[in-house]
């Protein structure tokens, strides 16, 4: 990366010492025939385009410079294409350059990274290109057409890799589109993420992974693939007596929606002997999002018809 002498420079300098640095940066990475002159050359594109969104688009208006980026990204050097991508990265930042950076090319090379991950690294940015560019709900559906939700799922769904954050992160952004939804629904989505929800490869993957589910719920296709998992209430209780209040907030949303849905799971949900106690205590001691989903369901359960439910069994005489 650049030194620290070279990050005061890259702050002060004009537009026009911009443009002109971005010319010489952009033709040193294509024409060098040396590997360090050409990595110097994507490290300070890195830094001019990382914090200031004037020069993404200096960088973004030059000629020849995106598709320039994208050919540098499959270079066979994994720090070349690393690089590159952080770049294109740093562009999407921008919202104006969302739409015109997710063209169809671009996307199959960030399907191609996404279905190898040879590079940890290199996944990692695609994942976070996909992530940034799906934030404009116009280039959602293009990735769900390009076979992006396929892929992402499968990625998921196979050994946990250093990018499966950056990969949920992903999913969680394009299945807020119906189609998305529809397409990882098809895929397999629910059953992968309930796998990682299992799993013990880390809290923040299992919060992640709620908040994935608790998007694909909102929609009919969804909701019935979780209420068709094999006990699924049983599996969100679990997660409730966990110490991951993200992981919390999003088991008691699902928790919700299936309430909402079907009165077999408010049932399997009192048949359980300390789904109450556990509830009770987030109402109490959660953050502010977690107390709203428990009082939510304290008042659902408390709404229901007991007896039907408990048989006789004063589970609430508590409350």
């Amino acid at each position: 990366m650049p030194s620290p002498t070279l990050k005061p420079v890259l702050q002060t300098m004009s537009s026009a010492r911009v443009r002109e640095v971005i010319r010489q940066c952009l033709s040193e990475a294509q024409s060098s025939d040396f590997h360090e002159a050409e990595q110097k050359a994507l490290q300070t594109l890195v830094s001019i385009t990382k914090v200031s969104p004037l020069n993404r688009n200096l960088l973004a208006l030059t000629e020849g410079a995106i598709p320039a980026l994208l050919t540098l990204s499959k270079s066979s050097s994994d720090i070349i294409q690393i690089l590159s991508l952080s770049i294109l990265f740093n562009l999407s930042l921008n919202p104006d350059l969302k739409h015109s950076l997710a063209d169809i090319e671009t996307i199959h090379h960030l399907n191609s990274i996404i279905a190898t991950l040879n590079s940890e690294e290199s996944g990692r940015v695609a994942s976070s290109l996909v992530c940034s560019l799906a934030m404009l709900d116009k280039n959602k559906a293009k990735f769900g057409v390009a076979g992006t939700i396929q892929l992402l799922v499968k990625a998921i769904a196979g050994p946990r890799c250093p990018a499966a954050h950056h990969l949920l992160s992903s999913l969680a952004e394009l299945v807020r589109f119906h189609g998305n939804c529809t397409l990882a629904v098809r895929e397999g989505a629910v059953q992968a993420l309930i796998q990682v929800v299992e799993s013990t490869d880390g809290e923040d993957l299992t919060g992640t992974s709620l908040l994935v589910l608790a998007l694909l719920a909102r929609f009919d296709e969804g909701l019935n693939a979780l209420r068709k998992t094999d006990q699924i209430v049983s599996k969100m209780v679990d997660v409730l007596k966990g110490r991951c209040m993200l992981s919390k907030e999003g088991a008691a949303e699902i928790l919700l929606l299936l309430f909402e849905e079907s009165e077999g799971c408010v049932r399997d949900a009192l048949r359980l002997p300390d789904f109450s106690t556990l509830i009770a205590d987030i109402s109490v001691r959660g953050s502010a999002r977690a107390r709203e989903k428990a009082a939510l369901l304290l008042k659902k359960i408390m709404d229901a018809d007991l007896d039907s439910y408990v048989d006789g069994n004063p589970m609430f005489s508590q409350w």
